[in-house]
Formats: structure tokens, sequence, C-alpha cells
């Protein structure tokens, strides 16, 4: 059975979302972040860049959850636009665009905003800004199709969802940061409402992942801080 190490970050629950979506029976083992379980050597060797989430499918591992839902899809042959070379290079562009953009600009921004020891206007704007401006893109995109390759809902939608759905954590303003995103709003509800995704919400519930964000959680997630290069 294909090994499923999450925890309740964007980027787990999106591959959990593929998941259940395809029914795809799965052992999920969760990986306690702010326990540092993602630096012990076991998982380690499983995914070196001590991240979640990671999947090990019989003789083959994969970690990064874009490269995990593309090697799902494809083996499933499920949630893929069309077998069309100009269908192949939206997917592979919008997939690579949320992995390298919205991703971690997403993250650094919630860093900033909420988990540096200081608050520094330079990077909470710099980091902000880009979140903004690459979902400005893609609310833009969905402004003119349901869906992010057309009228098909595709790993690329799951992709997105993952971290639009947290946006207002992101951009800051709570819920009024939707009214600029309104386009990415409706395939966010829309996706929620989906089953597959209720139970991806619900996913982190099975374990009890700690919650306190002490020092030994700052030093698990933000190991710059104990071990620093200048």
């Amino acid at each position: 059975m294909l090994k499923f190490y999450y925890s309740g970050a964007p980027n787990p629950t999106k591959v959990a979302l593929f998941l259940e979506e395809t029914g795809t029976p799965y052992d999920a083992i969760p990986v306690d972040t702010r326990k540092g379980e993602q630096h012990k050597p076991e998982f380690l060797a499983i995914n070196p860049n001590a991240k979640l989430p990671a999947i090990v499918d019989g003789d083959v591992t994969v970690f990064d959850s874009s490269a995990i839902l593309l090697y799902l899809a494809e083996k499933t042959g499920k949630f893929l636009p069309a077998k069309t070379d100009k269908a192949r290079g939206e997917l592979l562009s919008w997939m690579f665009f949320i992995s390298s953009g919205v991703g971690p600009y997403s993250g650094q921004a919630v860093h900033f905003r909420n988990y540096a020891p200081e608050k520094i206007p330079y990077a909470i704007n710099r980091y902000v800004y880009e979140g903004q401006r690459h979902f400005g893109i893609l609310d833009a995109r969905l402004a003119t199709r349901k869906y992010m390759l057309g009228d098909t809902y595709t790993i690329v939608d799951m992709n997105l969802w993952g971290w639009a759905r947290m946006l207002p954590n992101v951009v800051g303003g709570g819920d009024g940061a939707w009214d600029k995103f309104k386009n990415i709003k409706r395939l966010v509800d829309e996706i929620n409402a989906r089953p597959a995704a209720q139970k991806a919400g619900t996913l982190k519930d099975r374990y009890k992942f700690k919650t306190e964000m002490d020092e030994e959680s700052m030093n698990a997630m933000f190991r710059h801080l104990k071990e620093k290069v200048a």
C-alpha cells in the first residue's frame, strides 16, 4: 500500500485531496514538524529536504507536492487534461508556476507575518506583495475559464487549492482579502464542497499534532535560528 507522509500543512493536504478523489488506498503516516520529526534519519532517507509531503509507492519514492500530484495523476490516468501538446504545456507551466512561485512566496509571507522573531517591514512587504502578485495572475486566469486548464478539473486546481484556501493568511486582511480574488474564491469554494476535500481537510485530525509554537517548535521548523551561517 502507498505510504503517505503528511502533516496538516497546505502541501500535504493537496496530496490528500488527490488520494481521496481517486479512492487510492494509502497508509497515512504523520510527521510532526513542531517536534522535529522531519529531521529524523528515517524520514531524511525518504526526503533529504526534510519537508512534507512525501510518498513511498513500492520501490518508488517521490517528494514535493507538485511532483507527487504529477506522478499519481500519470500513474492513475486521472485528473489530467487532454493528451495534446498544448494541454501538456499548460499543465506543466501552471504546475511549476504554483510550485516555484505560489508555494514559496506564500510560505515566506506567512513566516514573516506570523513567526519571524523580528517584524521586518521590508521582508513582510516583499513576500506579501509577491503573494498577491502570484494570486492575481491566477485570479485573472480563472476569470476566463471554470478551471485552471479550461472546463476540466485537474491536478492544477488541486495544486492551487492547497495554498489558495489559506489566502487570507498569506496576504492579510481577513475574509476581506477575498474581495480582490473572487475567481480564486469561487474555485476554492467549489473544491471545498467536494467530499474528497472534506476528507482531506480532516486528515490532520487523525493524529494529535503539536500545536504550541514554543522554543522546541521554532528550533525544529526554523533551524536557521540555531544554525547561523553568518
